[in-house]
């Protein structure tokens, strides 16, 4: 993927207000803030054209992007995007900073790979989690979190302790204490699928 994907040029907007924000709209250039770190917020405009195609791609939102206002090259995550509740339009987006030695929060999404074994299987693979929140430094942002279902059995549940994280990575859900195991992506029986050929037995007795 070409990095110039993850490269966004700006200008600092002075113009604020709904009705700024309407007028930029109508001249296709989409109102946006950067905030975070040690300086104060900065509110900028981006053309809605390149960030329009920007944002079509998954690494958009879980890479670290450079974001160039002026003379100033910035680094910064995507934490928020508003869009059009039905056109194919982004009305607004918040950017952080990220700090080098610095930790963020964001999330990522999750790959699941080797899908089709357990369903040779005989199993039903359902996803209860597409994306993680982890806690990171900007050096060892993982683009996404990758489950590997190859030798996961029917009838059986991943937890996120039992998802390895990547080096550096931690899933904030599991920084909350007990309770906060979430469940990541299960194997299920077929609905009406006797258990077993033992379970077929005992009741056929």
């Amino acid at each position: 993927m070409s990095d110039a994907i993850f490269t966004l040029n700006a200008e600092v907007r002075t113009d604020l207000g709904k009705g700024a924000s309407r007028r930029l709209r109508h001249e296709d250039k989409v109102p946006a803030i950067i905030y975070g770190g040690h300086k104060d917020a900065l509110s900028v405009t981006l053309e809605h054209s390149k960030l329009l195609k920007a944002q079509s791609f998954e690494a958009f939102y879980s890479h670290i992007l450079t974001i160039t206002v002026g003379k100033e090259k910035i680094q910064a995550i995507v934490k928020d995007m508003q869009r059009h509740p039905y056109k194919p339009k982004i009305m607004h987006v918040d950017f952080q900073r990220v700090e080098a030695g610095h930790e963020l929060t964001t999330i990522v999404p999750v790959h699941f790979l080797n899908e089709d074994k357990p369903i040779k299987k005989g199993g039903v693979v359902v996803h209860a989690l597409n994306e993680i929140e982890i806690s990171v430094l900007p050096k060892d942002l993982p683009e996404f979190i990758e489950v590997d279902l190859a030798d996961v059995e029917v009838g059986t549940t991943l937890h996120l302790t039992d998802i390895k994280a990547p080096k550096g990575v931690k899933f904030v859900q599991l920084t909350k204490g007990e309770g906060h195991d979430l469940p990541v992506v299960s194997v299920n029986k077929p609905a009406g699928k006797a258990v077993d050929t033992e379970e077929e037995t005992e009741t056929a007795e």
